[in-house]
């Protein structure tokens, strides 16, 4: 594997290292590719989740906290200087081979190290009980990316309070409740975070590249897509009726404004991966009457999982018209 260098030491934001992903995926040659970054402060948020339900915007605004959208799917995650990223650009985008190949990679240089890691549920890292990493998936044309974090020594409480909507009580739950889930690993080895990446690095690739000035400009065109408003703060139309539950693909949050029962606009949001673009999906339930025969007729010529990640049609069916 191929370790990807800046050409310097400068700190940049965290939309500049996920259009790096794009730009090594679309302009690289398909080799297997891995790279760790840090940032300030930041919260990042998945492609499909509605911002306001995810990041306290006040307090993150005056606390100097910068906040993005990424293009996977998964949850709301929260990074500083002491939360290590990394980034693996694959050669496949075949999800489950991706998540198992390069994650227990992850998992077995954790393991060199002396610590006791094991992979867990959809996509997390745990030390026995306790989660160090969350990593999420997306498809870049015949490729993938796999992005996660690595728990160093992250302040939990500024954590749990950006991504924690404005409530004391919830705040002080939280706060208490990812002390018991969540752990760093600075309280399980003795080594500083630069001898720990530097491990890292030297387990996982066996060669190494450093981006040129050209390739920073690329990166930069890339990244302007990350800072567009419309972005970040996402698609949030009117609507008359929201859906939403927690299926076996992970939280799903369906928003529709309907006219005289035919849907007119459509919305999906929710923490669940994605693999295809589910703009196009929604898109085959627009002017169609709001009835589990009309979805159903749509759904004889779409697969579901196609776009999101082990969707059943059951399940997406059930939570239209079976939840109250």
């Amino acid at each position: 594997m191929i370790y990807v260098n800046y050409p310097d030491n400068e700190i940049r934001r965290l939309s500049f290292y996920l259009a790096t992903e794009e730009y090594l995926a679309t302009h690289y040659s398909e080799d297997e590719y891995f790279f760790m970054w840090q940032v300030n402060p930041t919260v990042i948020f998945g492609r499909n989740q509605l911002i306001e339900n995810e990041v306290n915007l006040e307090y993150v605004r005056s606390h100097n906290i910068q906040y993005y959208r990424r293009k996977s799917g998964g949850g709301c995650v929260y990074a500083d200087f002491s939360n290590i990223m990394f980034s693996f650009i694959t050669p496949t985008f075949q999800k489950d081979f991706v998540f198992d190949t390069y994650l227990n990679r992850i998992v077995s240089a954790l393991n060199s190290l002396g610590l006791d890691t094991h992979f867990s549920g959809r996509n997390d890292i745990l030390i026995g009980e306790q989660k160090i990493s969350g990593n999420a998936f997306y498809r870049i044309g015949n490729r993938s990316c796999v992005h996660g974090t690595m728990l160093y020594d992250t302040d939990l409480s500024v954590m749990v309070k950006a991504i924690t909507p404005d409530n004391e009580k919830l705040i002080s739950k939280g706060i208490d409740s990812v002390r018991k889930r969540v752990t760093n690993l600075k309280e399980h080895f003795d080594l500083d975070i630069e001898t720990f990446k530097s491990e890292m690095k030297k387990r996982l690739c066996d060669s190494e590249i450093t981006l040129t000035k050209q390739d920073l400009i690329g990166i930069a065109r890339i990244e302007d897509t990350y800072l567009d408003p419309s972005f970040i703060y996402g698609k949030n139309p009117g609507y008359t009726l929201i859906k939403k539950g927690r299926l076996s693909v992970g939280q799903m949050e369906i928003r529709m404004e309907l006219k005289n029962n035919i849907v007119k606009k459509m919305n999906m949001l929710g923490d669940y991966f994605l693999v295809g673009d589910t703009d196009i999906l929604l898109d085959h339930f627009t002017n169609i009457d709001f009835s589990r025969d009309s979805f159903s007729v749509i759904l004889k010529n779409i697969n579901l999982k196609d776009f999101v990640y082990n969707l059943e049609e059951s399940e997406f069916l059930d939570l239209l018209f079976e939840r109250i």
